[in-house]
């Protein structure tokens, strides 16, 4: 299988990959780390993003992002096409339209909650929607933490100023990139279900590339890589049903 369609028409795709292929290096040591991957992600959706390590996840991740070009097929966020956009224009697009939480939480220790959330306003030279802002912190549930710093919150409220930095600028899509990695269980279920009520309650679209079955139950659908193909696209995962399908990708072998 070399492709995977989870949306009935391209116009309602918030990402879009056709024939999509990465390769790094040349002569012998060249790599494959994606090979013709074609999937198109719908709007308002959550897709997490599997497979055994070197199976393409980050790569993925990256291209359908933007932070990497492709070395052949199209990548389109919404209707606008990325394969010809230097690095400057990626970068203007990644601050207006993409939003990212990665494992680690990437705060600036000595600015509070709610400078951290703003930053990206600062470094765009643009305003801030004030309104906009009280309701994305009440959303995450910081609205009492505004002034504090990294420092005096937990990894799970850290983690929770990232998810609402991304929010902010109200991204087409929210990419995470294991954004659960670092917190303990419990924690990282309270970030699962932050992400799934904001596909739920604001229509936003998230990918996420995780390790953890239990995470991916959190998705509408996942998609498995193996060797840089998409090899499925299971709907409604379970836990169990993702693992016992990683197994068999060779993940826990």
């Amino acid at each position: 299988m070399t492709a995977a369609t989870l949306s009935p028409a391209r116009k309602t795709a918030a990402v879009r990959l056709d024939g999509v292929s990465k390769t790094y290096g040349k002569g012998a040591g060249r790599v494959a780390a994606l090979k013709e991957v074609s999937v198109a992600i719908p709007r308002g959706s959550f897709t997490a993003v599997m497979g055994p390590s070197g199976s393409g996840k980050s790569t993925f991740l990256h291209c359908a992002a933007g932070l990497d070009h492709p070395s052949s097929g199209t990548v389109r966020l919404g209707d606008t096409d990325l394969s010809g956009m230097n690095e400057t224009a990626l970068t203007k697009l990644r601050r207006k339209r993409v939003g990212f939480v990665f494992q680690a939480f990437n705060l600036v220790p000595a600015l509070t909650v709610t400078q951290n959330i703003t930053l990206p306003f600062r470094l765009a030279g643009s305003k801030v929607d004030k309104g906009w802002l009280a309701e994305v912190l009440r959303r995450v549930g910081l609205a009492e933490r505004a002034s504090h710093r990294p420092a005096e919150l937990s990894g799970g409220q850290q983690q929770r100023v990232a998810i609402a930095r991304a929010l902010v600028t109200r991204p087409e899509v929210l990419f995470g990139d294991e954004p659960t990695g670092a917190l303990d269980t419990v924690t990282a279920k309270e970030i699962l279900g932050l992400l799934r009520s904001t596909v739920h309650d604001m229509g936003q679209t998230v990918v996420m590339v995780t390790h953890d079955p239990v995470a991916a139950a959190f998705a509408d659908t996942v998609l498995f890589l193996a060797d840089g193909r998409i090899v499925e696209a299971m709907p409604s995962p379970t836990a169990d049903k993702v693992a016992e399908r990683m197994t068999h990708l060779g993940a826990w072998s």
